[in-house]
């Protein structure tokens, strides 16, 4: 996670939005305002998407099951893989 404030950010716009669209979150503090984090639209879909997913109990609750099949079934020696 990257950290910069309002005018670094402005002073280095490119350099910064190409950080963000790499993977990277970037905190903006702001002089007169909340600190804000910019995120690329991937990871924010991908954040939407976990939030979806674990918003039910019965769908969380399916999810870590089949978590636990998956690490099971890779420690059987008798399963092909």
């Amino acid at each position: 996670m990257k950290v910069v404030n309002y005018p670094e950010l402005k002073q280095n716009l490119n350099f910064n939005l190409d950080a963000v669209t790499d993977g990277e979150l970037l905190v903006v503090h702001r002089p007169k305002g909340k600190s804000i984090v910019m995120m690329s639209l991937e990871e924010f879909n991908a954040l939407q998407e976990t939030f979806h997913l674990n918003k039910s109990k019965s769908n969380r609750e399916r999810l870590e099951c089949s978590i636990q099949n998956i690490i099971a079934n890779l420690h059987n020696p008798l399963i092909e893989k």
